[in-house]
């Protein structure tokens, strides 16, 4: 399996990650600590070797946990995997809102506190590639770059991104300390961020795709019988799991079956190979806990798509009427 390079920054990652989140936090009642680590270090005999985590991926009871989780885990294979983590966001918890709203905060000494507190929950001496969570409107782009560099240069951290950044973030940041990627949302349900392919490859910066199965809506393998505790799963909220949403995305996911049938292969494997295929710096990080997912998922590295084929999508994917998704705003596509 040929390992990718996120941008011009000599960081090599497996094409398909693994997004660890879904262990501790988001999708339910969380798994069991020790099934976890075992499926995590299943994923590293597989052939997984990019992994991606957050200090705030946790449960009430144990808010880092999935950070924990993820450094005992890969403590055996350190020099074999990247980690990357995030920093700089907090949920509102009295809001009485569900999911809780998100606080940015990228102040230094925030960022300070939390690189230290990461470090050590990951049993890491350096962290390979660190995450800005979420833009902070009340802290400007060069000084958070500017705590970058002088992390990269204490050897804290080797790489750092933004997630869900748009151009002028990018720009002003990038000038003060290069940016290796940005993590984004981006499926076949979500292409607003491919405006900024352009951008990326005139940077020589890296794309580490999230939620690339739109939350495992892509998958085909929820109807409307399917159900999600609303205290503990976000899909219990999210728009493209309502009913009436599973009758408007119909011709995505049979677009899905279709093209699954004539390369044996999976609609969640489709929807992967068809972000693979679009650029050579991308990487995408679905989230699993199921071990025959976790090997389903890799295997879309093999699947082959012509450009023929990828615009054809496209071009479908430009026709088809679909839901609203979450986390999207405006599901408007300008390339």
């Amino acid at each position: 399996m040929k390992k990718r390079e996120l941008g011009k920054s000599g960081l090599f990652v497996s094409p398909i990650g693994l997004g660890c989140m879904g262990f501790s936090h988001a999708y339910g009642k969380p798994t069991d600590r020790k099934k976890a680590i075992e499926m995590i270090r299943e994923a590293v005999k597989i052939g997984y070797t990019f992994f991606d985590t957050a200090e705030i991926y946790g449960s009430e009871e144990n808010p880092h946990e999935n950070e924990e989780i993820v450094g005992e885990a890969l403590k055996p294979y350190r020099d074999q995997v990247v980690i990357s983590t995030k920093f700089g966001i907090r949920f509102d918890t009295e809001s009485g809102q569900y999911p809780s709203p998100l606080i940015p905060d990228a102040r230094e000494e925030v960022i300070r506190k939390s690189v230290d507190e990461s470090l050590q929950r990951l049993q890491v001496d350096m962290i390979d590639l660190y995450f800005q969570h979420r833009i902070d409107p009340h802290v400007e782009p060069e000084k958070v770059a500017k705590v970058m560099k002088e992390l990269i240069a204490e050897g804290k951290i080797a790489h750092w991104g933004v997630s869900e950044a748009d151009e002028e973030y990018i720009r002003r940041a990038h000038a003060v300390c290069p940016i290796t990627a940005i993590q984004n949302r981006y499926s076949m349900m979500a292409r607003h961020y491919e405006k900024l392919f352009p951008v990326l490859e005139e940077l020589g910066i890296g794309f580490v795709a999230f939620s690339p199965i739109t939350n495992g809506f892509l998958s085909d393998k929820y109807g409307k019988d399917s159900h999600f505790d609303k205290h503990l799963d976000y899909r219990s909220v999210m728009p493209q799991f309502t009913n009436d949403a599973i009758d408007e995305n119909q011709q995505l996911l049979d677009l899905l079956k279709m093209i699954a049938q004539q390369k044996n292969a999976t609609s969640a494997q489709i929807s992967l190979a068809w972000m693979l295929s679009k650029k050579p710096y991308l990487s995408a990080i679905p989230g699993t806990r199921k071990i025959e997912r976790l090997k389903e998922n890799f295997q879309a590295c093999e699947i082959e798509l012509s450009q023929e084929e990828i615009k054809m999508i496209d071009q479908k994917l430009n026709e088809i009427p679909m839901s609203a998704v979450f986390g999207v705003s405006s599901k408007k596509v300008e390339v």
